[in-house]
């Protein structure tokens, strides 16, 4: 990929023009003027997901020069680059796969990799189908029933936010996921099952994990003390513990059976990693034949993003609408609404996906950025956020783009009018905020507190059902469309160095914290304040 300072673009200077003229325009004006706007700026997935980006403040030119700034940054040469599995994770000198997982047809030409994908995936169909099917029976031979995921951040993330989406996919296996090194959340969960029905699975990519590896570490811990007597440990073991993971060894070393080890590819960073070995818990709970719909779907979007044209390029087009705002209108943050109950974890989720991928400010030539790069993602559920942070949207003093995303089909086809009523205030939303109530003079002479400008930009992502096979596609578009971002930057967007260091001082902290060391004074004065708190109390 090239290193382009997007800024030193012509595209760039005529966006910052651009804007000077299209600030005096409202999207009530822009609708008025073209009556075919909706046409114009709405593209339909498969017939399986709209995308509306209508109610944004754009043109026609503004797309024109947006299109322009992804010429000049090379974007076309970059998908490539990440399709044939070039090493566009350059500061880790790895390529990016998590596409190879969910195709047989991925052009990188390397059959190592494509057996390594197809074995894991035969591994996880094989305990799917054992688990699910009750032929796997944990070391007192009862059926295994509760699933326990233990890992963090993309190691839970996703398949929680996949499983919980996908509820009514669900079979009847108790999912539980254990991320935080807080003792309380092992406490619930110890509480809610019996541990010769439960299966573990550690995720983890270097099995090194400080969070994922005390957790499983307690948890192997409370199952020894609380077995039966004379019971063979590695019995036990191999019948209620896998690991998720590209460190064989210490998997190995931890207890764990060789043949209950499913390697995690060291291309695929964690907040990809869904689609890999890191999904055998969405694949316990909904099945691998749901399973496999999810990736299919997901290729689906991958061979959109590949084969078609910027201008008609779903993920391009939203990334390049998401640097418009972010940077020729200073917004800082972009507001993620999933009008779902199960869809309730979409937004800590993109959060990830985001945030860690383009939360950069040095570039891909190793300058300091003077620009913004990744916004601050955050959001909840409609209707409930309506009775929260709405306010803010409609009357606060901050421009926020917000993402409404909606099913037009129920997931369990009842209480139709519920479902009627929820979709009327998905849409009702993005109409306020686009045009307020800005024709009704009378408000504002009745009470100005009452008026609401409008011009509040939204991008309305509509799917025709919530299913495997759609939610796939629309997890794949957000990976591209943040990918893009990050191209258009000038950042690498698969590295988290930040993330590491803040692990990397943990370490060295817990060693002060865990001495008897009655005072430490080695440090600022507000951590040595803190540590000092913590040791007088504890």
């Amino acid at each position: 990929m090239k290193n382009i300072n997007p800024t030193k673009t012509i595209s760039w200077k005529n966006l910052q023009n651009h804007k000077k003229e299209i600030k005096k325009i409202t999207l009530h004006h822009l609708f008025k003027q073209d009556v075919n706007r909706f046409k114009n700026f709405s593209i339909n997935f498969e017939n399986n997901i709209l995308f509306d980006y209508s109610k944004n403040i754009i043109n026609k030119n503004t797309i024109k020069f947006l299109i322009g700034l992804a010429k000049e940054t090379n974007c076309i040469n970059a998908i490539n680059a990440l399709f044939y599995g070039k090493k566009i994770n350059v500061t880790e000198q790895r390529s990016v796969l998590h596409i190879a997982t969910r195709t047989n047809n991925f052009l990188l030409k390397n059959t190592k990799i494509h057996n390594n994908i197809n074995f894991i995936l035969q591994k996880i169909k094989n305990i799917s189908d054992d688990i699910i099917s009750k032929k796997w029976k944990g070391y007192t031979n009862k059926k295994i029933k509760n699933i326990i995921n233990i890992g963090i951040g993309g190691s839970e993330l996703g398949p929680l936010m996949v499983t919980e989406s996908l509820k009514s996919y669900k079979n009847k296996l108790n999912l539980f996921f254990l991320s935080n090194i807080d003792s309380d959340q092992l406490v619930e969960i110890i509480k809610k099952i019996k541990l010769e029905e439960s299966l573990f699975i550690i995720v983890s990519k270097t099995f090194t994990t400080q969070e994922t590896i005390t957790n499983a570490l307690s948890i192997k811990k409370w199952f020894m003390k609380n077995v039966i007597t004379n019971i063979n440990k590695n019995l036990i073991l191999l019948k209620h513990f896998i690991a998720v993971t590209n460190n064989i060894n210490a998997a190995i070393n931890f207890g764990i059976n060789k043949n209950n080890i499913l390697p995690l590819l060291s291309e695929i960073g964690g907040r990809f990693s869904l689609w890999s070995s890191v999904g055998l818990s969405i694949s316990l709970s909904i099945g691998f034949y749901n399973f496999k719909k999810l990736l299919k779907g997901a290729n689906k979007m991958d061979n959109h993003f590949f084969y078609t044209p910027i201008n008609n390029n779903i993920p391009i087009i939203m990334a390049l609408i998401s640097i418009w705002y972010s940077n020729f209108w200073n917004t800082e943050t972009e507001a993620i609404i999933p009008y779902s109950y199960n869809m309730r974890f979409f937004p800590q989720y993109l959060q990830q996906l985001c945030m860690e991928s383009n939360g950069k400010s040095i570039d891909r030539n190793g300058n300091k950025i003077k620009y913004q790069t990744s916004p601050i993602i955050w959001g909840n559920i409609g209707t409930n956020g309506q009775h929260s942070f709405f306010q803010m949207l409609h009357q606060g003093t901050k421009l926020i783009p917000c993402d409404f995303i909606a099913s037009v089909n129920n997931l369990n086809n009842s209480f139709k009018e519920h479902h009627n009523q929820l979709i009327s205030n998905f849409i009702a939303q993005t109409k306020t905020l686009a045009f307020g109530n800005t024709n009704n003079k009378d408000i504002l002479q009745e009470n100005i507190y009452k008026y609401c400008f409008g011009n509040h930009p939204s991008n309305s992502i509509f799917l025709r059902k919530i299913n495997p096979y759609n939610l796939g596609s629309l997890i794949s578009y957000y990976e591209h469309k943040i990918f893009i971002q990050g191209v258009i930057l000038n950042i690498f967007s698969f590295d988290q160095w930040g993330v590491e260091l803040g692990k990397k001082v943990a370490n060295i902290l817990l060693n002060d914290i865990s001495q008897e060391i009655k005072e430490i004074n080695k440090y600022d004065s507000s951590t040595n304040g803190l540590i000092n708190f913590y040791k007088s109390f504890s």
